[in-house]
């Protein structure tokens, strides 16, 4: 399943992405707003034992963003369990050089939609940290409603840390700024 954007195409990671992806993962400041299971420093081989991992799955929950060829970041969604089967959190990142572009806010609404659209979901949630404000930004831009603020909830790199829980449900408005094509 490959989903075309405006900035990006997300599609599978295959094992040739492995050393672009380890490139624009190495990066402190992209590693600083992501759980500690995102390893520092991001080596060749955390990113295809990432992409052996994500490309054993039955499902597609997990898209390499790719631009001009070369993987330059990921998205994935987190499936819920037992009661709450129907929803999933959403995690992302991307590398530097192309924050500000648009390309994030273009990925997380198509993952968003493909979830409600394909995987048949009724809540998708994100939790970044409070001070990664363009996280928030891009959610707020494809529809996401901020729900609470989890204060204190999170230790990265030694220092606690607010986190700020914001989510989509499938009963909600879409995000109109996303154009995506899907191809199987």
């Amino acid at each position: 399943m490959e989903i075309v954007c405006a900035h990006c195409l997300l599609r599978p990671l295959i094992p040739s992405d492995a050393a672009s992806l380890a490139r624009h993962a190495n990066d402190r400041d992209v590693w600083l707003n992501l759980r500690d299971r995102f390893p520092h420093p991001y080596t060749l081989m955390d990113a295809e034992s990432y992409i052996g991992v994500v490309a054993g799955r039955a499902e597609q929950f997990s898209f390499g963003i790719v631009i001009d060829g070369n993987a330059v970041g990921s998205i994935s969604l987190i499936p819920g369990a037992d009661i709450a089967r129907r929803t999933a959190e959403l995690g992302y990142w991307l590398g530097r050089p192309y924050w500000g572009r648009g390309v994030m806010t273009n990925a997380v609404g198509a993952v968003t939609n493909y979830a409600f659209d394909v995987l048949k979901l009724t809540r998708v949630f994100a939790v970044p940290f409070g001070h990664n404000t363009a996280s928030c930004r891009v959610l707020e831009r494809t529809g996401y409603a901020k729900e609470a603020l989890m204060r204190r909830s999170a230790v990265k790199a030694g220092e606690v840390l607010d986190q700020v829980l914001y989510a989509r449900t499938d009963d909600m408005p879409g995000c109109v700024a996303v154009a995506v094509a899907h191809r199987d």
